[in-house]
């Protein structure tokens, strides 16, 4: 098994620049999910690594050897693409068996007529039709091996894309959407299907979608690109639960992470409503602009009390196991999102006047930049010891 290293890839349209130096590894066996919303260059960055497109500068390494130069053909990936790519006058055997045709094969005994008496052509053909009836039964589409892909289903065609990019036991697994065709229902079913298909292969698998929950559900570790960088690079609960940037936390998360404008205050502390945090670094000029957000299921909501956020409520969406509370804030005219659970948000409707609780130790902070600044949650007694020693 042979790790997967890319360094610094860098790719223009024109003006238009699309990777703006992407780095990343993948270990023997790893599952990468690529994450961020349309145009942010994830697709192109398979395309590179498959050679289908050609990088402006950077390095692609498979174990040792570097293959930016080899073309497609050479490097033993497979890619799955969103359409499928599948051959419409080919059987699913005969779609599953093309890479093994191409490399099994000679020119001469691919030829229709003079390929079967050429010497070693009916070994070959037998062991590639074991190869694709053991992957078949594997996926357990066998059944479907004589009929042709306008004759079968999304979820099967996807299985026959699978087992074509499976067959030629490639060194790296890309798949690019490979899901967004599928209802879904079939989409949940197919992810731990995919799962489990990688695991089995035990190559490095990088899988593009702009979908956070299959991101979330199926990797080791999730990428977040945003307009051509990549900003944050870790594994599910870390994306979530510690967004080094304002885009990785505005990206990931539904409903959307509640993000708040605000400064420095004049003793270096941070505030929401009652919730109150200092920063790490001292060093933070008072009135610096800053961008507190806190995730929706940390935002309680209360109908008494002179503590919290004073808001009203806009409106209420019912999801069975949760309620999702949006309610604009009296101060500044901002909506922020609740996450209850049905007890909580009974006898709540439109209008009603509420308050919102937030806690310290659930705030994050970003500096102006977007980055991440360290902070640590307050209580009102400890801020001037905590902030001033």
């Amino acid at each position: 098994m042979s790790a997967l290293s890319l360094r610094d890839i860098r790719k223009s349209f024109g003006d238009n620049q699309i990777l703006k130096g992407v780095s990343l590894d993948a270990a023997p066996n790893e599952f990468i999910a690529l994450v961020g919303p349309s145009g942010c260059g994830k697709s192109t960055l398979l395309r590179i690594l498959a050679g289908l497109e050609s990088a402006d500068s950077g390095e692609i390494r498979i174990g040792d050897r570097d293959i930016a130069q080899l073309p497609a053909a050479d490097r033993n990936i497979a890619m799955v693409f969103q359409s499928y790519a599948l051959y419409p006058h080919l059987t699913a055997a005969q779609n599953i068996a093309v890479p093994l045709v191409m490399r099994k094969l000679t020119r001469s005994q691919r030829l229709p007529l003079i390929g079967s008496v050429m010497p070693g052509q009916r070994k070959a053909v037998a062991e590639i039709k074991r190869e694709v009836k053991e992957m078949a039964v594997s996926l357990k589409i066998d059944h479907l091996m004589d009929r042709k892909p306008g004759q079968i289903s999304g979820g099967q065609r996807q299985r026959v894309a699978l087992g074509r990019a499976m067959v030629r036991r490639p060194s790296i697994f890309l798949m690019d959407e490979p899901l967004s065709n599928l209802d879904a229902n079939l989409r949940v079913h197919a992810r731990g299907e995919i799962v489990e298909l990688h695991r089995r292969a035990g190559v490095p698998t990088l899988y593009v979608t702009h979908d956070q929950a299959e991101a979330l559900s199926m990797a080791d570790r999730v990428a977040v690109m945003i307009a051509g960088d990549l900003l944050q690079l870790a594994p599910p609960q870390v994306i979530y639960d510690d967004p080094q940037h304002i885009e990785v936390a505005r990206f990931i998360g539904q409903p959307r992470i509640n993000l708040v404008a605000s400064q420095v205050e004049a003793d270096g502390t941070v505030a929401l409503g009652d919730a109150r945090c200092g920063l790490s670094d001292r060093t933070v000029e008072p009135r610096a602009p800053v961008t507190v957000g806190i995730r929706p299921e940390f935002v309680g909501v209360t109908r008494h009390g002179d503590t919290g956020l004073p808001a009203r409520i806009e409106r209420l969406e019912f999801l069975g196991s949760e309620i999702i509370v949006y309610a604009r804030l009296d101060a500044i005219g901002d909506t922020m999102i609740a996450k209850i659970s049905p007890a909580e948000g009974a006898g709540l409707v439109s209008g009603m006047p509420v308050r919102l609780q937030v806690a310290a130790e659930h705030l994050f902070v970003f500096a102006a930049d977007g980055q991440r600044m360290p902070s640590f949650p307050l209580t009102t007694g400890a801020v001037r010891e905590a902030v001033h020693g």
